[in-house]
Formats: structure tokens, sequence, C-alpha cells
């Protein structure tokens, strides 16, 4: 076909809200149109792009015994509500009714129909193993699409499942589409990383991901320079440095006037961030319920919100205002977890067992507590693992080596044609095909 006679026609200039170099390509090239934000038509010569990634896909998918069909992409609540998920999936389930009453989704992923239809289909394990995928739109209710196609509402995602009558059968297909997944990147050209994930809302023993460095990418992975470890920020493991713990010092009240920051205190108290513990308020909200979160970590390091969320079992975080936070006795920026009222939920980082006299707020305005310890003057309800790796730390002693931030990266999974996976949904992960949780 000759290019006067395509549909769409090229641009001279770039629209004026494209950022990305890609998408500044896509519309002048004439592949895509916006429609509203997050929301794309493909047009013809990005239609043949899309054609031809698929058929990649396909080859590989077919060759390691996957079944392709199509799943629906409007899904009736109860399948969502027998899952557990209608209400705690989030604010990405676009949910609607129809003029009869009967509640509806748009499906942002298709585990649940999954589950509904093995159910109904698979009546022996001399059925098993089966692998199914489908090349699908997908809608999730994105609250920023950004990056013209790296993060939308509307998209297209390869998504494959499997069934398995045993962990070792699952393990097996997992090492297959590991291989699959590394020809396909290999045939179309991409040079992508595979990186330790967290499970997000599949669940499941574990995951990785495929990610493509990305000067503008919008998440981060830590890599070591010594060994294979990969791990993206919300799964990333480190080591903490273990300072020289003395005498435990009794507690004291200082004065340290105008200082609501951890560098102010340090500096006015004359110890290293690293001996000061820092407090972060959130509300842990759920569909029945939402509770205070007082969270303590080491001055020197930052909360992964994913890691929090995890440890607190699922739901959403926001930030606690002022109001909240003097509702509980603490008093913001001179906050302490001592002397708090018993039913405020307090996690901890494990950072809080890694250092000893501790510098931490009074609750009392301009003033700070120093000799604090745990567990002899706070004990939390739960220490997890909830802090942010950091460039320069030590990998897991499994792995020796520094491991050490690469770069922005964007998440360019191999299951969605033309999108990254926004954080705060389920992720378009290539794992979805071999979890042992979901067998």
């Amino acid at each position: 076909m000759r290019v006067s006679e395509l549909f769409t026609r090229t641009l001279r200039d770039a629209p004026a809200d494209a950022d990305l170099v890609s998408h500044q390509l896509a519309i002048r090239a004439g592949l895509v149109r916006p429609a509203a934000a997050g929301i794309y038509a493909i047009m013809p010569l990005g239609w043949r792009v899309i054609r031809n990634i698929a058929r990649v896909l396909r080859e590989e998918m077919d060759a390691v015994g996957g079944q392709e069909l199509v799943m629906p992409v409007v899904q009736p609540a109860e399948i969502w509500q027998a899952s557990g998920r209608w209400d705690v999936f989030g604010p990405v389930l676009q949910k609607f009714a129809s003029d009869a009453g009967r509640e509806f989704a748009l499906a942002p992923t298709h585990e649940d129909m999954v589950a509904y239809l093995a159910a109904r289909e698979i009546a022996s394990y001399k059925q098993l193993p089966q692998v199914i995928y489908q090349i699908q739109t997908k809608y999730r209710n994105e609250p920023r699409p950004r990056g013209g196609l790296i993060r939308l509402r509307e998209f297209t995602m390869k998504d494959a499942y499997s069934l398995h009558r045993d962990a070792d059968d699952l393990a097996r297909v997992y090492e297959e589409m590991v291989r699959a997944y590394w020809r396909v990147f290999e045939r179309v050209g991409i040079e992508a990383v595979a990186v330790e994930a967290d499970n997000g809302a599949m669940g499941g023993s574990g995951s990785h991901e495929f990610v493509l460095r990305h000067a503008q990418g919008e998440a981060l992975f830590a890599a070591c320079d010594t060994c294979d470890y990969r791990a993206n920020s919300e799964a990333a493991a480190f080591v903490l440095d273990q300072p020289e713990i003395g005498a435990l010092q009794p507690v004291e009240k200082v004065a340290t006037p105008d200082c609501k920051t951890i560098e102010d205190v340090a500096a006015y108290v004359g110890v290293p961030r690293r001996q000061t513990l820092k407090a972060v308020f959130f509300v842990h909200e759920r569909p029945e319920s939402s509770r205070f979160v007082f969270v303590v970590i080491r001055g020197d390091l930052e909360v992964n919100e994913v890691k929090l969320i995890n440890a607190l079992g699922g739901g959403e975080l926001r930030a606690a205002t002022d109001d909240e936070i003097r509702a509980t006795g603490a008093v913001p920026g001179y906050a302490s977890p001592l002397g708090l009222d018993p039913g405020v939920l307090v996690v901890a980082d494990q950072s809080v067992r890694a250092g000893a006299n501790f510098v931490v707020g009074a609750n009392d305005e301009g003033y700070h507590l120093t000799g604090v310890n745990v567990p002899r003057d706070f004990d939390p309800a739960h220490v997890a693992d909830i802090a942010e790796a950091y460039e320069g730390r030590a990998v897991p002693a499994a792995r020796r080596g520094i491991c050490t931030w690469s770069g922005r990266s964007s998440w360019g999974t191999v299951s969605s044609l033309a999108r990254a996976t926004p954080r705060q949904s389920a992720r378009p992960i290539w794992t979805r095909t071999g979890r042992p949780a979901r067998s």
C-alpha cells in the first residue's frame, strides 16, 4: 500500500503534551491517535506492529504447549466476589451496573475468569497440566495515565495461565516459560532484564518481571555489580550495616528547638542519621475498615509503601493528616512510639534492631528522647522489611556483592504489548503462568 493511500497521515510536529520520544514518534508517524487520557486508537500502521509482535508471542506460546483462547472483558461481579477480590482489588477495577441492576466489571486481569472456567472444565488431575493464554484488551481505571503508551487505561495484554497437579510440574513449566520469553525478546530485539519482583495483587510464592532500562522510566531496580542479583525496589533486599553497640544508655529528654527533620535533629544532637528513628504516619484502608498506622524506621532509610502494604496484609495506604496524628497522642514533627495509646498499631522496619541508643521524638514539641532502645523501651507489634533499598548496600549473604541502583527502568512487561505496569494495580507479569498458590 502506498503512503498516500493510508487512512492516517503523518505529522510534522509532535503534540505539546508528548514528553517521551517514543510517544512523539508514535503520534507523528501515525501509529496511534489519542481519544482520551490513557485511551488510544491504534491506527493501521500501529496495528501492523502489534500483529507482528502478537505473531511472535503466539509462536513461542504454542511451542511450549499453550492454547489460545479469548475471555470476556466485561465480567459479572459474582466471579470477582467468589475470588474475594471484588472489594479488595482497588480503584483500578472499573465497576458498573446494567439497566437491570446487575453488577459487572471491566477486566483489568483475568485470573478470576480462569478460576471460573477451570472449575467447570477440569474434572480430574489427569487433564493437567494445562497452559492457556490470550492476547486481549484490558481496562484499568488508572488514575495517572502517562508517557503515551507507557501507562494506559485501555491496553492490549498477552497473559498466560497454567494449571498443575503438583509444585514440581509447575516449576518445570515455569522454566519453560522463562526460556520462551527470552526467545521472544531475542526475536524482537529487546535487551530485557529479569528482576525479582513483588507478587502484587496476584499473590503466590514468588515472581519475576522483565524490565527495560529507560532513562525516563518511573521505577527503579537494584543490580549487583559482582553477582546476578536483580530486584525491583518493591522486592529488593539488602544487608543493613551493623554499627558498634556500646552500653545501653538511659532515656533522656533533651530540648531540640526548631528541629523537625531527621537531618536537623541528627545535626543538633550530634549523632549520625542512622542513630535516629523516623516516624511516618499512614491510614491503612480496607473495604471493611481503616486504621491508623505509626511506622518507625531508622532515620537514614525510607519506607517502601508496597512492602508496608504487604506487611499489613494488603489494602491501600494514604498519608495521615496532622489532626489524625494528634488524635493518637503523637505530635507531628516530634512524634514518638513511646507512650502511645495501646490501640495504635506500630509497625517497625527491621532496622530498629540494627542499632542502639536511638534518638526519637518525645511527643512534646521542641523535644526529643535520646538513649531509646528496642525492645527495652518500646516493643513494636510488627517488625518487617519495609525499607527502600539504596545504592551501595550489600546484597543478601546468599548473593555476595554490592547492590547498586542501575537507574530508572520502564516496566516493559512481555505480557503487555504496549504498556508499562502501574504500581497500584495487579502486574501483567509473565510469572502468572506458574504460581504454586494458584495451581
